[in-house]
């Protein structure tokens, strides 16, 4: 049986309650992406140009730190990566997830949480820092359904 972790950053605790459904239904183990500086109300006010969000969102080279790098990533064979869409990609702290360990061979399974768009490019802004990784686009607001069909994905 493949080894499966759910991995995750959310930012207003959507996500994190979709992840915990996921990994529930995956029997997969589960690991909050959390960023270094954690985001306040402020920083997340997308209508903001100035606001932290936006502006990391405005150069798609930006990389925030994150908290810790203790996922055994090398552990699992398939990884969920779940996350809310911002600006129609992944905010940019999930490539710094992808960036800071070896994803080779691995089978990495997205979904996300959004007011309204749906993947948008995420996968293509998401390979180049998994570069030998399968990234599979799941589900955006993922029903019961949905998260069943997702935790059956090996």
């Amino acid at each position: 049986m493949k080894k499966k972790l759910v991995a995750y950053f959310s930012a207003s605790g959507k996500t994190a309650r979709l992840a915990n459904d996921l990994a529930k239904a995956a029997g997969a183990d589960l690991y909050e992406i959390c960023p270094a500086v954690p985001y306040t109300s402020a920083d997340l006010n997308w209508q903001n140009k100035q606001s932290r969000s936006s502006i990391e969102m405005s150069d798609h080279s930006s990389r925030p730190a994150l908290a810790d790098t203790n996922a055994d990533i090398a552990a699992y064979d398939t990884i969920y990566i779940g996350f809310p869409v911002w600006w129609y990609i992944a905010p940019t702290i999930i490539n710094t997830f992808l960036e800071s360990y070896d994803f080779s061979g691995k089978k990495i399974i997205l979904f996300a949480t959004s007011g309204g768009s749906g993947f948008g490019k995420a996968v293509q802004n998401l390979q180049p820092s998994a570069p030998n990784a399968e990234i599979i686009e799941g589900k955006v607001n993922p029903s019961a359904k949905d998260i069943e069909a997702l935790s059956a994905i090996n």
